[in-house]
C-alpha cells in the first residue's frame, strides 16, 4: 500500500468514526462524567476494532456473505445487547428525573468500574457484524486479493489509529470541566437520549438479524 492509499483509508474510516452510532454515543455518555471511563471505553472499541479489521484482512467478510445465518445470529446476540443497555440507561435517566436533586459524586455509581468500561466497550463494537462488510468496503479496493503480512498490517494499523486519535480527541474534549458541566446540565437527558439511541440501534439490529436468518 502506498501513502496515498492509506490516506485515503484513514479519511474514510475518520468518515465512519464521527458518524453518530452506538461507539460514538457510550463515549460521550461515559465522558459527561469521567475522563478515566471514556479512554476506558474507547480503548475497548479499539480492542473491538482490532478484531474486526483483522478478521476483515484474513476475509470473515466473504465468509459472513456465504453464510448469511451466521451474520444474522451475530447481529441479534449484539442487537440483544443494546437493547439491554439501552434499557440500563433510560433507567439512569428516568431516575435522576425523579430525583433530580440527586448529586452523584463517583462516576463509578452509573458506570461501574474503569475495566466494565473497557468491556462495555469491547461488546458495543462487537455488536454489529456488519462493520466487516463496512471495512471490506474500505480495504477490498486497496489489497490484492491475497495481501502480503505488511500490507494487511498497515491496513489494520491506520483503521485503529485514526479510530484511536478521533475517540481520544472526543474522550478529552467533552471531559473538560467547560463541556462537563455544559452536558451535566443537561442531566437526565442525556442519558435518556443515549438509551433511546441504543434501543432503536438494537431492535433494528435483530430485525436485521432475524431477516438474515429467515432468508
Amino acid at each position: 500500500m502506498n501513502l496515498s492509499q492509506l490516506g485515503a483509508l484513514a479519511l474514510m474510516n475518520m468518515m465512519g468514526v464521527i458518524t453518530p452510532g452506538p461507539d460514538i454515543f457510550l463515549v460521550t455518555r461515559f465522558a459527561t462524567r469521567s475522563r478515566r471511563h471514556a479512554l476506558a471505553g474507547t480503548a475497548g472499541i479499539l480492542t473491538g476494532l482490532l478484531f474486526w479489521s483483522s478478521v476483515t484482512v484474513l476475509g470473515a467478510a466473504a465468509l459472513l456473505n456465504a453464510y448469511p445465518s451466521l451474520l444474522g445470529l451475530i447481529q441479534v446476540a449484539g442487537g440483544a445487547w443494546l437493547l439491554w443497555m439501552g434499557q440500563g440507561m433510560l433507567r439512569s435517566g428516568l431516575d435522576q428525573l425523579r430525583t433530580p436533586n440527586l448529586i452523584i459524586v463517583d462516576a463509578e455509581e452509573v458506570f461501574g468500574t474503569i475495566w466494565q468500561a473497557y468491556r462495555q466497550g469491547v461488546i458495543t463494537n462487537l455488536s454489529n457484524p456488519k462493520v466487516v462488510l463496512y471495512f471490506a468496503a474500505l480495504i477490498a479496493p486497496l489489497l490484492p486479493p491475497s495481501p502480503g503480512v505488511v500490507a494487511a498490517v498497515l491496513a489494520v494499523a491506520t483503521i485503529i489509529v485514526t479510530a484511536g486519535v478521533l475517540f481520544t480527541i472526543i474522550s478529552l474534549v467533552i471531559s473538560t470541566k467547560a463541556m462537563r458541566n455544559m452536558f451535566l446540565k443537561a442531566g437526565p437527558w442525556v442519558d435518556l437520549g443515549a438509551g433511546v439511541f441504543f434501543l432503536i440501534a438494537g431492535s433494528v439490529l435483530i430485525f436485521a438479524g432475524v431477516s438474515e436468518l429467515l432468508g
